[in-house]
Order: structure tokens, then sequence, then C-alpha cells
């Protein structure tokens, strides 16, 4: 199975895994990591390492933000290790779907697409699913 590292400034990881599982049940082989204001990215690096040792070979890092510490010290370790991958912007649809996948995606390319297209998919907003166009409208008057 591909274990996941979930990383962002703050605490947003550890509040963000503990979401995912309070919808989708406790998941083995997940890391949250936090990065504070007083870590440099090589603190980040080595939280890494540390996870990585845990918890395989193939990992895959959710990270907040493309070309904040969390990504850039994922990307340094993932340029280093075979079989590991990084996709930014996580969120909670994204999250959500990578674990419940990852029975089915056994490798992390697989996951990779998976993280994006979820990810992608869980971004909507009311208006464009609430909205009635001026004809439909139209059809309704007597």
């Amino acid at each position: 199975m591909v274990a996941l590292v979930i990383a962002a400034h703050g605490e947003m990881a550890p509040a963000l895994l503990a979401s995912a599982e309070m919808i989708a049940g406790p998941s083995e082989d997940v890391r949250a990591v936090t990065f504070s204001k007083s870590e440099g990215p090589d603190d980040l690096l080595k939280k890494y390492e540390d996870a990585s040792k845990e918890l395989g070979s193939d990992v895959l890092f959710l990270v907040d933000l493309f070309g904040g510490s969390p990504f850039n010290a994922a990307a340094r370790f993932a340029a280093a290790h075979p079989g590991t991958d990084v996709v930014t912007g996580v969120n909670l649809p994204m999250l959500i779907e990578v674990l419940m996948s990852r029975a089915v995606l056994t490798d992390v390319p697989a996951l990779v697409q998976q993280a994006r297209t979820s990810g992608t998919a869980g971004v909507r907003t009311f208006s464009d699913m609430n909205t009635t166009s001026a004809s439909d409208a139209g059809d309704d008057e007597l």
C-alpha cells in the first residue's frame, strides 16, 4: 500500500487527517506533518525522512501550497527517493478519495491521478449548481 504524508503550514495537516478519518474511518500508513514558524526546510526534510523510515518506500506527499516550504522539502525528498511524488493543493475531498482508493490503486502514479481528479472535482460553487437560465424561467410563466 502506498503510504501518505500530509504536510502543511501550521496545524492544517493533523486537522485535515482527523476530519478525513471522521468521515472515512481510521487509516494506516499515514502521517500528518506540521510546519511551524520556528522551523525551516531542513526540519521538514528530517520529519519526512523519519516518516519514510516508518512508512516504507512508496510515499505520496499531499501538501498545501505549491512553492511553500512543505512542498519544497517534499520535492527535495521525492527527487532523491524513487517511488515518491508530491501533489499540492490538498483538500478534504482529495484526501478522502486517496485514502479510500489505496486498496485498489497500488502505485504512486495512479494515486497521483486520483488526487488530481478528486481534488479538482471537489471544488464547486452553490451558484453554479443552483442557477436557472433565463429561458428556463420563462417556461414557467403563463
